[in-house]
């Protein structure tokens, strides 16, 4: 039987999140949510960057993680004709 290393889920999700320096919504486990990006993590805990100040969570505390959605632009308006002039 070949040993593999086990496969650690957590640290990919982060490490691509942190990589696409993506915006992501943090719901702790006493309801309070963080927004911010990841800057660093490790086993026990992430470095959250929250309005330019760094937070440390402690991974036992979050109760789930997320990319926020990506915001698409409006479409655009369709033009409004020009009023012909008054004779």
């Amino acid at each position: 039987m070949i040993n593999k290393p086990p496969i650690n889920v957590q640290d990919g999700f982060f490490y691509q999140l942190r990589k696409d320096n993506t915006l992501v919504d943090v719901v702790l486990l006493s309801e309070r949510k963080r927004l911010g990006r990841i800057k660093r993590f490790d086993k026990y805990a992430l470095v959250l960057d929250v309005d330019g100040r760094e937070e440390m969570i402690y991974k036992h505390a979050i109760a789930s993680v997320s990319p926020t959605p990506v915001a698409r632009p409006a479409a655009p308006a369709a033009p409004v004709p020009n009023p012909a002039p008054a004779p």
